[in-house]
């Protein structure tokens, strides 16, 4: 595996290149340009630049996370053909700087639900939160405006405002989207993109619906073993994979996470590790990374991806915000250099037990 560190840009992330050049083991980054709009373009040069940036200290790009995908494309309105011309030229502009593997999702409206960005722990620490009970009780925009409030000032990703601004009226686009409709313009979309994606071996994990339930009413379709093996089989590529992400599966807790490593060998490009700690159906908060700390056993996550003989990136996923640090809630970066220490020392465990045997 290639351990790495989520970085959204100088312009928008506290956490430096060169912070993470020194978190040991973290030998790329995970990133993306930031600054452009879902649909939109992303010009060779500007993906180029953002190259060298990482490379001139010692990194490199792993990985995108995320090539966001336009609400068109999901929704499969008369629009979605021309965004999706501009998604394939901007896989086409990314193989050519040889970057193989993009991070996306299909969830409609939200990229990711939470109902506390800061909620305190015991420790003085503070994680990211959900309460259904919340979500059944307040309204969409409301709903947004309390995100965005609560979001330290920055822009957290998948709440862009120019988007979510529209909110009602995205919602209103997705009144007829089915669970089966979206599936099917999820196909469309990859069977669209399909032939730059092999051309240039770039690698489609697509992240899963966090939480993996419907919110507001608005369909997923990525959310349990089940679900991931039928998108799989629907385009069966090497190029169509998924981003396991321990988090946003294990946000119901009947799904058994190392389980659904080991049924998809081959096909997980990329995997995000983190720990929830779990007080009810439908009621969790963030964790630190130690299996201890939250409901989830990071050993055995861990050793069903060496298992399987998983090779790609992964990255400590959200973190706690310690030690006084101002950050994108989630993405501080000593808890997750924390994280990502500790999966190393998992991972060299499991590696040297599993050559002694």
């Amino acid at each position: 595996m290639k351990m790495t560190f989520r970085w959204f840009g100088s312009k928008f992330d506290t956490v430096t290149l060169q912070n993470i050049r020194q978190i040991p083991g973290v030998t790329g980054v995970i990133t993306t340009l930031y600054d452009i709009p879902a649909g939109e373009l992303w010009p060779q040069e500007k993906i180029h630049a953002l190259k060298k940036e990482v490379e001139a200290e010692g990194l490199k790009i792993e990985g995108i996370e995320s090539v966001n995908v336009h609400d068109a494309i999901k929704i499969g309105n008369s629009d979605r053909n021309k965004y999706i011309d501009n998604y394939i030229k901007t896989l086409e502009n990314l193989g050519k700087e040889h970057i193989n593997l993009v991070c996306y999702n299909f969830m409609p409206v939200f990229d990711w639900t939470r109902t506390d960005l800061a909620k305190k722990r015991p420790d003085g620490s503070t994680v990211m939160a959900y309460d259904q009970q919340v979500v059944d009780t307040i309204d969409p925009k409301k709903f947004f405006d309390q995100t965005n409030s609560n979001s330290n000032g920055f822009v957290m990703p998948g709440w862009e405002p120019e988007r979510l601004a529209h909110v009602k009226e995205l919602f209103d686009a997705y009144k007829e989207v089915s669970e089966d409709k979206l599936f099917d313009n999820l196909v469309y979309f990859l069977k669209a993109i399909q032939p730059v994606c092999e051309k240039y071996d770039i690698k489609m994990a697509i992240h899963p619906d966090d939480p993996s339930w419907p919110v507001f009413g608005l369909p997923r379709i990525i959310t349990s073993k089940e679900k991931i093996q039928k998108m799989l089989k629907a385009v069966d590529a090497p190029f169509n994979g998924l981003t396991f992400c321990a988090g946003s599966l294990g946000s119901n807790p009947k799904n058994d996470l190392p389980d659904i490593i080991r049924s998809l060998p081959g096909r997980i490009h990329f995997a995000h590790v983190r720990n929830l700690h779990h007080f009810k159906p439908g009621v969790f908060e963030e964790a630190a990374h130690l299996s201890s700390d939250g409901s989830f056993d990071l050993y055995e996550m861990c050793k069903a991806l060496y298992d399987i003989g998983f090779t790609g990136p992964i990255r400590p996923d959200h973190g706690r915000m310690i030690w006084g640090e101002k950050a994108m809630p989630g993405y501080g970066l000593y808890d997750r250099a924390l994280g990502a220490t500790y999966i190393n020392g998992l991972w060299e465990a499991i590696e040297k037990n599993s050559k002694r045997k």
